[in-house]
C-alpha cells in the first residue's frame, strides 16, 4: 500500500526574499528519503520562492526516496482537488488521545504534518490544522522534529513496528570535537548509538555554533 505524508508548512514566508532557511530544506530533504520508495511526500502552503528553492533542493537527492509534490495551495485546497474525503487523513497531533498503530494503516491512507514545528517551549501550532476537524493520533509524550515524526509514522503504518519498538534517543547531545557540542531538544529515531539526523544537518549546526561565537 502506498502512504502520503502531507507536510502543511506552518511559517508565514511570504515575505522571504529567497527561500526556506537551510535548516527546514534539510529536514523537508529527509522527509523524501524517509518515506521511502513506496511513499508520497506532498508539501503543502508554501510561498512560491520556497516552492522553487525547495524544489531545486530535492532535485539534487541521489539515493532512492518517494515521489514528491511541492505547493502553494493548502492542505485542505489539495484534498478538495482530489476528492479525497478528510476521513482517510490522520493528524499526528501531540494533543489527540490515541496513539498511532500499525492498525491504522488500514484506516488512513494519508498522514498530516504540520511542519516546522519544533519549537522549544513547542507553540501547539498544529492547533490551526486540529481545528479542520480531522481525526488524529500521537506518537507519545515527547516532541520530534518533523522530519522524524514522519519517519516514525512510516515505520508504524507501513512497516508495521509498535511505536514503543522503535529505538530513540531523547536530547541528544550532538559533538563535533573535544571542545564543541550542542544539545538537542527533541526525540530522534536512533541507529546504534546516533540520532538520525538529516544528512547535512551535522555540518550546519556546527556552522552555526561557530557563528554564535563571532563578535
Amino acid at each position: 500500500m502506498t502512504f502520503t505524508y502531507v507536510i502543511e508548512h506552518m511559517e508565514e514566508d511570504e515575505t522571504t526574499p529567497k527561500s526556506l532557511p537551510p535548516w527546514v530544506e534539510l529536514e523537508y530533504a529527509h522527509m523524501i528519503t524517509l518515506a521511502g520508495i513506496n511513499g508520497r511526500v506532498e508539501f503543502t502552503h508554501l510561498s512560491q520562492n520556497s516552492c522553487s528553492s525547495l524544489n531545486d533542493r530535492l532535485a539534487s537527492i541521489n539515493e532512492p526516496a518517494a515521489s514528491y509534490r511541492v505547493h502553494t495551495r493548502s492542505v485542505m485546497e489539495l484534498l478538495e482537488q482530489n476528492n479525497i474525503p478528510i476521513t482517510r487523513v490522520c493528524l499526528l497531533d501531540p494533543k489527540a488521545q490515541t496513539v498511532l498503530a500499525p492498525g491504522d494503516g488500514k484506516i488512513f491512507d494519508h498522514f498530516l504534518f504540520g511542519g516546522i514545528l519544533g519549537d522549544d517551549p513547542p507553540r501547539d501550532r498544529t492547533s490551526e490544522l486540529r481545528q479542520l476537524g480531522f481525526p488524529s493520533r500521537h506518537l507519545g509524550p515527547m516532541q520530534m522534529t518533523t522530519d522524524t515524526a514522519l519517519g516514525v509514522t512510516k515505520r508504524v503504518v507501513d512497516d508495521e513496528v509498535q511505536l514503543n519498538a522503535i529505538p530513540y534517543v531523547d536530547f541528544p547531545t550532538i559533538t563535533f570535537n573535544a571542545k564543541e557540542s550542542v544539545e538537542m531538544p527533541f526525540r530522534y529515531i536512533v541507529n546504534g548509538k546516533e540520532p538520525i539526523l538529516p544528512p547535512g544537518m551535522r555540518e550546519l549546526l556546527h556552522e552555526d555554533l561557530n557563528k554564535s561565537f563571532d563578535f
